[in-house]
């Protein structure tokens, strides 16, 4: 058994959120387009899964608590450290779902609020594979952050063989809401990512699944968006659209929440 460390989550490989152990940084390993990910690249990354079959994806915050998508629903474990659906893998980490907890004014028609945390059943064990991906306070830090580089990764919409990356464009709202693009239709709290000429979109990736940006003001990659739906796939100007993570500052909500339940049980 692994030694306990504090709170009884055990002593493993951490250097901190954002870092890709097996990785350098972007700048040495630029993938333009659609590719296989080298295995261990994005090690935030999970799959959510039901009935042992891959639904949705999701990022790594802590031991605890996985970041995906409000839409994805009725899981019962997440696999983390995974490079392939087929084969699990030395490296994988299997853990039950305690509870979701889903934003509660998301909205199914319009996809606003697209976002929910999962708590896990047991922690998981950090190691080159599994590590967690650095979460953004507010938007002010997501501006000062000067995000260089960011990724869309998971297994897509057809069971391939490991985990895809796709480099991808951040839009800005106001280009993104033209007529002949979303027509109006990305809020505040939505991300627009993508191609103007299409070819690379959220079907590449997983519903839930992270938007991955990378800052060379600290070195680290952050959760920038959460993968949640789009127009058919790949079309011109109908760039995938992502939750903006800065607009909900989860970390801070996990704290709060696990503060308001201690509170409830007399536990403070």
């Amino acid at each position: 058994a692994s030694p306990s460390g504090l709170w009884g989550v055990p002593f493993t490989v951490f250097l901190g959120c954002g870092e890709r152990p097996v990785m350098g940084p972007p700048s040495g390993s630029r993938v333009v387009g659609g590719h296989f990910a080298v295995k261990g690249a994005w090690p935030w990354q999970v799959s959510i899964q039901w009935m042992s079959s891959h639904i949705c994806g999701g990022s790594i915050l802590n031991h605890l608590w996985i970041l995906s998508a409000a839409h994805c629903y009725s899981t019962l474990q997440v696999v983390a450290g995974l490079h392939s659906l087929s084969k699990i893998g030395s490296t994988a980490q299997i853990r039950s779902v305690e509870r979701i907890i889903k934003h509660e004014d998301y909205d199914e028609t319009s996809f606003e609020n697209d976002i929910a945390l999962l708590q896990l059943q047991h922690p998981l064990f950090f190691t080159t594979h599994v590590q967690p991906v650095c979460t953004l306070r507010n938007e002010r830090e997501e501006r000062d952050l000067s995000f260089s580089s960011c990724f869309v990764s998971g297994w897509g919409s057809t069971v391939f063989k490991g985990s895809l990356l796709h480099k991808v464009e951040l839009i800005d709202t106001e280009t993104c809401n033209q007529q002949d693009w979303h027509s109006g239709h990305v809020s505040d709290n939505m991300v627009c990512a993508g191609r103007e000429r299409g070819g690379t979109d959220t079907c590449q990736g997983d519903s839930g699944g992270p938007l991955s940006c990378y800052s060379e003001v600290t070195g680290r990659f952050y959760i920038y968006g959460v993968t949640s739906h789009g127009e058919d796939c790949g079309l011109p100007k109908k760039s995938g659209l992502y939750t903006r993570a800065s607009r909900y500052s989860v970390t801070s909500n996990i704290i709060s929440l696990l503060l308001e339940e201690n509170l409830q049980n007399g536990n403070i």
